[in-house]
C-alpha cells in the first residue's frame, strides 16, 4: 500500500516558538526571516533560523521561511541573497508571493506558493505547478468540492489552513489598510482595519447597523474535517499564527497532532510526515487559546454566523450561564473548575464585551474586587485559565524517537547497538563499541538489573528505548560510567545520522521556467480594496436571494472613512470599493 505523508505545519514568530512547535508535534514550521515576510513584526536572524533547522532535522521535520511580500525592484537582489542564506542555513523551502523572484539566480531550494498568490482556482494552481512550485497554499475560501477538482487535475502537493485567524478578504487581494494608512498587507504591514467597528449605511446615509465589527470573522477550526480534507487531496495542514506566543502554538499543535494521529490509527494509507511522538502535561484544548469563537468557514459552502460582530477579542472557552449575582459576586452554572485569578468575560445587554477577573473562586461562585456588571442569564467565557497557563508554559513537549537497544559483548569489551525504524519501515542501526576489562558479577541477578536500569534511563535526550536486549555469555559487572559513556557516544552518532540524513534529503529544484509577465507592483491600489466571500448583506439578513427584496447601495463607515460595497451575487462575492 502506498502511504501518503501528512504534514502538520505550525507557525513560529521566533526561535523559541519554533522549537516549541517541533517539540509539541509539528512536522514542519514556517517562520519569517530577517526581511520580506508577510508579518513585518515577526522577523528572525539567519543564526536563529539555522538553530531551528538543526533541531527540526533531528525529527526529519522541515523549516519553511516566509519570503512572501511584494518587492520593490531594489529589494530583489537582497531577497535573492536572503534565499541563499536560508539555503545555506538548512531551510527546506521558501514561501513566495512575488513571482519576480523566479527570474533570479535562486538556490536549488524548494519553492512554495503563498496563499498571498490568491490560489483559489484550478487555473491558478495549474499555472503555479508549471512554474515549478513544489507546494501550493490554497485559499481558505475553497470548498471541499473545489479542492477535489483542483487535486484531480494537478499533482503539486496542496496545503490548506485549518486553524487560526481569518482575513475577511481573499489573501493578497486586500488593500484597505494600504488605502487608509499606507500600511500594505502585501508588504507585511497590515493595520487590520477589518477588526474595527463599522456602521452599515444605506444610500441616504441611514444607519442600518451601528458600531459592529462587520468585517471581523470568527477563527477557523477545521479539526473535525481533517479526514475529509485528506480524502480531498490536502497533504499539509496549516495553523495560522506567526504573531502568536508559545502557549498558543504548543496547545494548537498538540491538538492537531492528536487529531491526525487518531486518523492514522484507522487509515494506514496516511502517515506522519516526520519522526517522533509526543506526550503532554497539560489539557490540550484549542478553546483555551486565543479565539474569537470558531467556524469551519466555507468548506461545506456558505453558512450563517461566521462573523464575530460583537468583538475582535478572544472570548476563550465557554463556561456557562450566570445563575445568581450581585454587584461583586456571581454563581455560574458550569462543570469547569474555576481558579483564583482566572480571566472571565461576557457580552453585556448592549452586546459589548466586558472582561473581569475572578479574584476569589470557590466552587462555582466568583467574587470580584469591583462591580462586574454581569446579569442573571449572562453567558460567561474564560479567556484566561491561570492554572492551565502555568502548565502549558512549563510544557517541554517531550518528543521522543523510539529505539531498540542491544548490548553485546566483544573480545575487547562490549558494543551498544541502537536501532530505529525509518520512515520507510527500514531499520537504521548505530553502534558504539567500548573496550574495557570484563569483570564477572558476584551477584548476577543484581548486575543484570542494574544494566537494564541504566540502559532505560535516557534523561532529556530525544530517544526512548522500547526494547532492551542484553546478550552476554554471563552476567558482568559493568560500571555505570561505562554504560553512560556508551550511551553518550551512541546519542552523538544517532543525532549526527538523523541531522545528516535530513540535510542530504532536502528537496532540490532543477530550476523554474522564466516568466515573461510580472505581478502587481507594491504601490498599486486597485478600485476593489477587498474581495470577500463573506457577505455583509447575508450576515445581516439583507440578502435578496433569501428575502426576495432588492436592496439599494450600501456603505460601511468608520470615522471619516466611508466605502461603498459592491455585490456579485452570481459568484457570491462582496467587494469593498475605493470611494469615487
Amino acid at each position: 500500500m502506498k502511504t501518503t505523508k501528512i504534514e502538520l505545519l505550525s507557525p513560529a514568530k521566533n526561535l523559541e516558538v519554533g522549537l516549541a512547535a517541533i517539540d509539541h508535534g509539528a512536522d514542519a514550521v514556517y517562520i519569517g526571516g530577517p526581511a520580506f515576510g508577510a508579518r513585518e513584526k515577526a522577523g528572525n536572524s539567519i543564526e536563529d533560523i539555522e538553530k531551528l533547522c538543526r533541531h527540526a532535522a533531528l525529527f526529519d521535520a522541515k523549516v519553511y521561511v516566509t519570503l512572501n511580500t511584494l518587492l520593490y525592484e531594489n529589494e530583489l537582489e537582497p531577497a535573492r541573497q536572503l534565499a541563499w542564506d536560508c539555503w545555506n542555513a538548512g531551510v527546506d523551502a521558501l514561501i513566495l508571493q512575488d513571482l519576480n523572484l523566479l527570474q533570479l539566480d535562486l538556490p536549488p531550494i524548494s519553492l512554495h506558493a503563498s496563499t498571498q498568490c490568491d490560489n483559489l482556482s484550478l487555473e491558478r494552481v495549474q499555472e503555479l505547478e508549471k512554474l515549478g512550485f513544489e507546494q501550493v497554499v490554497l485559499g481558505r475560501e475553497l470548498t471541499l468540492d473545489q479542492i477535489r477538482e483542483i487535486r484531480s487535475k494537478t499533482t503539486v502537493p496542496l496545503e490548506f489552513f485549518v486553524h487560526g485567524a481569518l482575513c475577511v478578504s481573499h489573501s493578497g487581494q486586500c488593500y484597505l489598510s494600504q488605502y487608509i494608512g499606507n500600511r500594505s498587507a502585501n508588504r507585511g504591514a497590515c493595520a487590520q482595519p477589518c477588526r474595527l467597528p463599522w456602521d452599515l449605511l444605506d444610500v441616504e446615509g441611514k444607519v442600518l447597523v451601528k458600531g459592529k465589527h462587520l468585517l471581523c470573522l470568527k477563527d477557523l477550526n477545521n479539526s473535525t474535517h481533517l479526514e475529509e480534507l485528506m480524502d480531498a487531496g490536502i497533504t499539509s495542514f496549516k495553523i495560522e499564527g506567526r504573531l502568536k506566543d508559545a502557549d498558543y502554538v504548543k496547545n494548537n499543535t498538540a491538538y492537531y497532532r492528536q487529531q491526525l494521529d487518531a486518523i492514522f490509527e484507522h487509515r494506514p494509507e496516511f502517515a506522519q510526515a516526520s519522526l517522533g511522538h509526543c506526550s503532554y502535561t497539560f489539557e490540550v484544548n484549542p478553546e483555551k487559546s486565543f479565539n474569537r469563537g470558531f467556524t469551519d468557514y466555507f468548506i461545506h459552502g456558505r453558512q450563517p454566523n461566521i462573523g464575530s460582530p460583537h468583538t475582535p477579542k478572544s472570548m476563550g472557552e465557554y463556561l456557562g450561564e450566570v445563575k445568581w449575582c450581585n454587584s461583586v459576586q456571581m454563581e455560574i452554572v458550569t462543570d469547569k473548575t474555576l481558579h483564583n485569578g482566572d480571566g472571565l468575560c461576557f457580552l453585556n445587554q448592549d452586546e459589548e464585551l466586558i472582561g473581569i477577573r475572578a479574584d476569589v473562586a470557590k466552587g462555582n461562585k466568583v467574587s470580584c474586587n469591583r462591580p462586574h456588571g454581569a446579569y442573571r442569564g449572562a453567558q460567561i467565557y474564560r479567556n484566561y485559565d491561570i492554572e492551565w497557563q502555568r502548565q502549558v508554559d512549563a510544557s517541554k513537549g517531550n518528543r521522543k524517537i523510539d529505539i531498540d537497544l542491544l548490548l553485546e559483548e566483544t573480545e575487547e569489551g562490549y558494543v551498544l547497538n541502537g536501532k530505529r525504524k525509518t520512515e520507510n519501515g527500514e531499520i537504521s542501526v548505530f553502534n558504539f563499541p567500548f573496550s574495557v576489562q570484563k569483570i564477572p558479577a558476584t551477584n548476577p541477578e543484581k548486575a543484570l538489573e542494574n544494566i537494564r536500569k541504566k540502559l532505560s534511563q535516557w534523561g532529556d535526550t530525544i530517544y526512548n528505548p522500547i526494547n532492551i536486549d542484553i546478550r552476554l555469555s554471563e552476567p558482568y559487572l559493568i560500571p555505570a560510567s561505562v554504560l553512560g559513556e556508551m550511551k553518550r557516544q551512541l546519542v552523538t552518532e544517532m543525532t549526527k545520522g538523523l541531522t545528516e540524513k535530513h540535510q542530504n534529503n532536502r528537496s532540490r529544484r532543477d530550476g523554474v521556467p522564466t516568466i515573461s509577465t510580472l505581478r502587481i507592483v507594491p504601490d498599486e491600489i486597485p478600485n476593489h480594496l477587498m474581495t470577500c466571500h463573506h457577505c455583509i448583506r447575508y450576515a445581516n439578513g439583507l440578502c435578496p436571494k433569501i428575502t426576495g427584496k432588492p436592496t439599494g447601495p450600501l456603505f460601511i463607515r468608520n470615522g471619516e472613512n466611508v466605502f461603498p460595497l459592491e455585490f456579485d451575487c452570481k459568484n457570491c462575492l462582496m467587494y469593498v470599493k475605493a470611494p469615487e
